[in-house]
């Protein structure tokens, strides 16, 4: 293999041809890259595809263009938009880090200064920092772990493997456009040195990548058996009251945290009875998938009477379900279907 640096050239040359097109990004070569479109996409990018972000990235910085109007922008209203790209805490620490930068006037400069910023790890500071301030730093996510594993044949399972593939990736990074470099790798793995199936044949490292050359790139990264997810089941209710339906606004931490839901109870630590009283009868089930386990709800449709012990009536007219997260969609899909019948 040759030398390590050589190698970071070799992945610039390539990215200067190859490099994807994307809402956040500055051809390479560039200038260095606004922070905060740079942070916006970095975190909506976190657990959640390129292709999903897109969309959400572009109607984010079309309603709010800059991390001042972010920051006065109304925390529901954020939150409604963010609906759908799932793991709201991220939006809540969206919200909190854009009113602490807009507060001090821009962006800190510094990977340091950065991590000290809600909802910015190791990772995500180390990017911003790269991309936007051409700091020497260097990136490592899931792509660039994959590149890293197969270029030095490293065979110790993910995750024990981290502290390993980071201080190789450190030395490949090359000193001059840091930011390009890391983006450069992002993009090798999420183009050419993909999960399964490589495309070796036209992989810049063809050449270096010990793993293909013992033919056992596509088995790397190796990764530690998972364990099975836990399964819960609880109950939602969907509260009728004439041509209206009882919302409630989740506590602001936990599960779902500040998003806009139907009242539910038993499987989010929250051992609560119905929002009112009616004579309530199941209408179907929804099934739904967390980050660390299976839920499965049964869905109870009644007509409330009198006031609700929580939340307020919506009209079926004003109900968003794009506002909605993805598990009370599912919901508001089974309940409408009984309403409209």
């Amino acid at each position: 293999m040759r030398d390590s640096k050589v190698i970071g050239q070799q992945i610039l040359k390539w990215y200067d041809r190859h490099a994807r097109s994307l809402p956040w990004r500055i051809p390479p070569g560039g200038d260095t890259a606004d922070p905060y479109r740079v942070w916006l996409s970095e975190v909506m990018l976190q657990q959640t595809t390129v292709a999903a972000v897109k969309s959400y990235f572009e109607r984010f910085t079309s309603l709010w263009p800059t991390v001042d109007d972010l920051a006065a922008a109304e925390d529901a209203h954020v939150m409604a938009e963010w609906a759908g790209l799932g793991y709201y805490a991220r939006a809540r620490n969206l919200l909190a880090c854009a009113r602490i930068v807009s507060d001090a006037g821009g962006f800190p400069t510094t990977r340091e200064g950065l991590q000290a910023l809600p909802g910015i790890g190791p990772y995500t500071s180390a990017a911003i920092a790269a991309i936007a301030y051409d700091a020497d730093e260097t990136v490592v996510d899931g792509n660039v772990e994959r590149v890293v594993a197969r270029l030095f044949a490293v065979e110790t399972p993910l995750p024990a493997a981290k502290p390993e593939l980071i201080a190789l990736a450190e030395r490949l990074t090359p000193q001059e456009r840091p930011g390009d470099y890391a983006q450069a790798m992002m993009d090798l793995g999420a183009t050419i040195c993909v999960p399964r199936n490589p495309v070796c044949g036209v992989c810049p490292l063809i050449d270096e990548c010990e793993a293909r050359r013992r033919g056992i790139a596509a088995d790397l990264p190796r990764k530690a058996p998972k364990t099975a997810k836990p399964n819960r089941s609880g109950i939602v209710w969907v509260a009728r009251q004439g041509e209206s339906l009882l919302l409630e606004e989740r506590p602001v931490k936990g599960l779902l945290g500040g998003m806009l839901a139907f009242p539910s109870a038993g499987w989010d630590g929250r051992d609560l009875p119905p929002p009112g009283k009616a004579d309530w009868r199941e209408i179907g089930e929804v099934r739904h998938v967390f980050t660390h386990f299976n839920l499965s709800l049964r869905v109870l449709l009644g007509d409330l009477d009198g006031r609700p012990e929580r939340g307020h009536f919506v009209s079926l007219r004003q109900i968003d379900r794009n506002g909605l997260p993805g598990l009370m969609r599912k919901v508001w899909d089974v309940a409408r279907a009984e309403i409209v019948a």
